[in-house]
């Protein structure tokens, strides 16, 4: 159970990781247009802090060390 446990929590943070390297990409491309000010832009800020979040609680308990894969 316990490996089965791993397994799904590296599974998740390698998700979370794509996800934010996703966000990240697509908020500088709309920053690059000057879009900031639209919704989408402002909806994927959102995102990309959620998933700060998630990572920020991951490295403070010693689940992740903070590097990008």
């Amino acid at each position: 159970m316990d490996q089965k446990r791993l397994d799904a929590f590296e599974k998740m943070l390698s998700d979370i990781l794509a996800q934010y390297e996703s966000v990240s990409k697509k908020l500088a491309a709309l920053k690059s247009e000057g879009k900031e000010k639209t919704a989408t832009y402002r909806q994927l800020f959102s995102s990309k802090l959620q998933y700060q979040g998630i990572l920020s609680y991951s490295r403070a308990d010693g689940l992740w060390d903070g590097e990008m894969r």
